[in-house]
């Protein structure tokens, strides 16, 4: 047994930057990789990053050795990234906290080797003592070196899908600690080199390896059809080889050595093996296969003139506290790479252990001939792995992820605009698919980061998530025959009467006059000219029923006091349209209101305007947006740097009436001018009605959700121009309503990004959401005894 001490036999001399120097002479420039989230790539996507590889490494000198090294290890969900304030965040925090998953780290070093010779040992002591100022001799060549490897770098990062940023010297010190002690916690080790096993303070480890072209079997490719998620109608991809990366549940690491070699020097040498080969391919099946592999490579490095020759090793190095589960974890890995087609190689004793040795980047310069296959770079470069766990933002709404489940903050409101330039979102989902809840999970988290809220709601879905806040909401009811307590022509004093004010109110009262015609900007100026009238002769108690009263009592002068042409403004139309909405006129009831109520609004955060009984009335619907949005505009549009988001839930109903479609378009417009959104929730895409004024609200809606839908996503891909792997993310949605862990997955783009992520909240959460049924009817019996949400989601609970 040898046991080895890092302190005793440090491999770094120095480091500058993200320049590595070896105590075997070898340069190393080291990069931390920050891939794309598994499952949100498309097989055309796979195809373009092999494309940026290739590319970025054909022209890097020869002697250059890659070396990239995806470590994968099991961790509990600490719960960093989750709020923990409110009633709700502490119980999401606690639910999730202590949750494990296999978190991936992706690195890239580029080792420009002390000596370029191919290693003709087999084994190399990595730990031989270091010739003083080895490195100081490269000066001028390592300056070449790394100014082609930036390059190399530049060309990955301009791909888009891939970013490397250069390490800092700690993250090189903690990576090289980590690998040395064996990825132990808390405690430093040695390192116990048996001849049976590789022992490292509590972790075993094991190793398995591709290192001869004997051990492929078949052809590779860049990716693979994903059996888990592909059905007979689509095929969803994955890498070639993701069933060993984040799909293999269990601590490993990969490492991918590429040495970039001479061309025409390969050549010669692969000749020479194919003339020994046929003098000796008589003895033996074995040869034979060698020698037709050998020639398989010569042949295309004949017919390619962008082909390069390589040697590549591939290797899974893999550990466990407990010996006995090395075994199972093999046969994973074996089971994995039988399905690609691939035989790997067990290496045993001293080779295992410098295998293991030489998988740190300063001495993968070590492995000798035996080690290695010879094939061009495009085959290497097949077994990449190019995606990793799903990515958290800063900030954001909390979401699981599809692997493991755990919370993953998208931030869908992104206001440096890096991915959308309009924070409109809409949700798409059949009856009972859950749309309500998710629109409470994320209004609920955009309010407790201090976004305010309006929902105009049609069904009575918010109430109970409302009431967990009962100081900052507020609820208004639309009951048969009385109003909304809303006057948007009371003005306290003449300050009020800004000119934005008036703009408001003049095309508050073009609405009512619709004709179904687009109003002129002369017709706009009368109307204004009016108000402007009004108030000056009128100095209290301002209404519609006022206004009207003003305009009847000068209707044979007023058009000359305000110096309008009659064509621009009609006062026999304004009388006459205006007539049902005062004295006994048919909805004089929604105006029949002398102070504002507005201002009990003004406080809230949290407003919601249920509409359900008149979700059937097309005027009064329509007669309620427009008040609503005048209520709005006066309290929650005043304040430009406060974030808010309007929802407009069952918006399906709301949409029935065309003239109801173009009020919600004017808040779309409006909505630019704040720093706000606007939500739309519709159970299918084709309620939206195939027209101009949709297309203009789904173009300025940049984040798209979808719940499942079995009657197919075809018509959500074409009004939204949806990608091809957008479609099949879609087709592949599965909800798991049984078990522990019940989730629903959803579809989320934003912008130009597209994943499916699910949807798993504790006890106290999904009580809050619930909408319907039996379960919210209990809880909200409960709630008008104790008037005290959180008492009453806890009560039945644990009832």
């Amino acid at each position: 047994m040898k046991k080895i001490n890092l302190s005793g036999h440090y491999p770094i001399i120095d480091i500058q930057g993200h320049s590595l120097f070896a105590n075997n002479g070898n340069v190393v420039l080291c990069y931390k990789g920050h891939l794309p989230e598994i499952y949100s790539l498309s097989e055309k996507d796979f195809e373009d990053i092999h494309g940026s590889w290739f590319q970025a490494f054909k022209s890097l000198p020869t002697g250059t050795v890659i070396h990239k090294q995806d470590i994968y290890q099991k961790v509990a969900s600490d719960g960093t990234n989750i709020p923990n304030h409110s009633f709700l965040e502490k119980a999401t925090h606690d639910y999730f906290i202590g949750r494990e998953y296999i978190q991936h780290h992706c690195y890239l070093f580029f080792i420009l080797p002390y000596n370029k010779a191919l290693n003709a040992s087999k084994f190399t002591n990595p730990f031989r003592k270091a010739e003083k100022g080895i490195h100081k001799k490269m000066d001028h060549k390592v300056q070449e070196f790394v100014t082609s490897v930036k390059d190399a770098i530049s060309f990955i990062n301009n791909s888009r899908k891939l970013s490397f940023s250069p390490m800092e010297s700690h993250g090189i010190m903690n990576l090289t600690h980590t690998y040395f002690n064996g990825f132990n916690d808390g405690f430093d080790t040695d390192i116990q080199l048996k001849k049976s096993s590789i022992d490292i303070g509590e972790n075993h480890f094991d190793v398995l390896a591709v290192n001869s072209e004997l051990c492929f079997g078949g052809t590779v490719q860049t990716s693979k059809t994903n059996d888990k998620f592909t059905s007979d109608d689509f095929v969803f991809h994955q890498g070639f080889i993701d069933g060993i990366g984040l799909n293999l549940d269990e601590n490993h690491m990969i490492n991918q050595i590429i040495y970039l070699d001479d061309k025409l020097k390969w050549r010669k040498l692969l000749d020479k093996k194919i003339e020994e080969l046929n003098k000796s391919s008589n003895f033996g099946t074995q040869n034979k296969i060698i020698l037709e592999k050998i020639e398989d490579i010569v042949a295309k490095i004949n017919k390619d003139d962008n082909s390069r020759i390589i040697r590549g090793h591939l290797n899974i190095i893999f550990w466990s506290p407990e010996a006995e589960q090395l075994s199972t974890i093999a046969s994973k890995i074996k089971t994995e790479f039988k399905e690609l087609d691939i035989v790997p190689y067990y290496p045993k004793g001293q080779e295992r252990k410098h295998y293991f040795l030489n998988s740190y980047c300063c001495f993968s310069s070590n492995f000798s001939n035996e080690d290695v296959y010879v094939t061009d770079l495009k085959h290497a470069l097949c077994l990449y792995i190019n995606n990793s766990n799903y990515l958290s933002d800063a900030t954001g709404v909390i979401f699981n992820d599809r692997q493991h489940n755990i919370p993953v903050l998208k931030d869908v409101w992104d206001e440096n605009k890096k991915r959308i330039k309009a924070r409109n979102f809409a949700i798409f989902a059949p009856t009972g698919e859950g749309k309500s809840f998710l629109a409470n999970n994320i209004l609920r988290q955009y309010f407790e980061n201090k976004v305010r809220l309006v929902i105009i709601d049609l069904g009575g879905s918010y109430a109970k998530f409302a009431k967990l806040y009962p100081d900052d909401h507020i609820i208004l009811r639309y009951e048969q025959g009385k109003n909304l307590g809303i006057n948007p022509f009371y003005i306290s004093n003449d300050s009020d009467l800004t000119p934005e004010r008036l703009e408001d109110l003049a095309v508050f009262i073009l609405e009512l006059l619709a004709s179904g015609q687009e109003t002129t900007k002369a017709e706009e100026v009368a109307v204004k000219k009016v108000l402007l009238h009004y108030y000056k002769a009128i100095r209290t108690g301002h209404s519609l029923a006022s206004l009207y009263q003003f305009v009847d009592n000068r209707k044979d002068t007023l058009i000359d006091e305000i110096k309008v042409r009659e064509t621009h403004f009609s006062v026999y139309n304004f009388l006459h349209i205006l007539s049902e909405y005062v004295d006994h006129g048919l909805y004089s009831f929604l105006f029949n209101v002398s102070e504002d109520q507005t201002y009990k609004m003004e406080d809230k955060r949290l407003i919601v305007f249920e509409l359900d009984e008149v979700k059937d009335n097309k005027e009064i619907l329509s007669v309620m947006l427009k008040l609503i949005k005048s209520a709005i505009q006066r309290t929650i549009w005043r304040n430009r740097s406060e974030r808010g988001i309007i929802l407009f839930d069952e918006f399906a109903k709301q949409l029935k009436f065309g003239n109801v479609l173009e009020s919600v378009e004017f808040y779309y417009q409006a909505i630019r001018k704040q720093n706000g959104a606007i939500g739309i929730i519709l159970q299918s895409i084709n309620q939206l009605p195939d027209n101009s004024t949709s297309a203009s609200i789904l173009e300025n809606t940049q984040v798209i959700y979808s719940l499942r839908n079995e009657k197919g996503y075809e018509e959500l891909q074409k009004r939204l121009n949806l990608s091809s792997h957008d479609l099949n993310q879609l087709k592949s949605i599965r909800n798991n309503l049984t078990g522990d862990r019940k989730y629903t997955e959803m579809f989320i783009k934003i912008g130009k990004e597209s994943n499916i992520f699910r949807l798993e909240v504790p006890k106290e959460v999904y009580a809050a959401y619930l909408t319907d049924g039996k379960e919210s009817e209990a809880i909200m019996a409960i709630y008008e005894e104790t008037q005290n949400m959180e008492t009453a989601i806890n009560t039945f609970i644990n009832s």
